[in-house]
């Protein structure tokens, strides 16, 4: 292998790891802030990489506003938090807790989604530690711990 390919090869690979972290930002969000939005669901997006849920809400002005929620993958809201494709069917009446855009257009990171009837889809942002960093570890007191 010349010299070329090796340096061309090397470049690749560590090119690989950074773009594959890119489109897992949620930088567009501010996640300093908690909002909250009722209305009823449009639609639910379960689609890789990330799940999107679409909510008319009211205006205030006789009609309404489609807001999007992103979140996580199916497959780790599926795994971890009980969601399936049919948790959401268009016409469910909800209320969103999420992280806005700083863009200030209608939508945000989903956090909490709560039903009517007072069922609750929650998602990784439904902890209010997120995204604060890591927790410290808690004393458990049952002599346990690793030495």
């Amino acid at each position: 292998m010349t010299m070329t390919r090796r340096i061309a090869l090397a470049a690749a690979l560590l090119a690989c790891p950074t773009a594959a972290l890119a489109h897992h930002s949620y930088a567009m969000f501010d996640q300093t802030r908690r909002l909250t939005v009722q209305g009823t669901v449009h639609a639910l997006e379960w689609t890789n990489p990330h799940i999107w849920v679409w909510v008319d809400v009211e205006n205030g002005k006789g009609g309404t506003a489609t807001y999007g929620f992103e979140s996580n993958a199916p497959a780790e809201l599926g795994r971890f938090f009980g969601w399936s494709k049919r948790s959401l069917t268009a016409g469910d009446k909800v209320t969103i807790d999420y992280a806005p855009l700083k863009s200030g257009r209608n939508g945000g990171a989903l956090r909490t989604l709560t039903f009517a009837d007072g069922r609750v889809l929650r998602t990784p942002r439904s902890d209010p530690q997120y995204g604060v960093g890591p927790r410290p570890p808690a004393a458990s007191g049952g002599g346990n711990e690793a030495k």
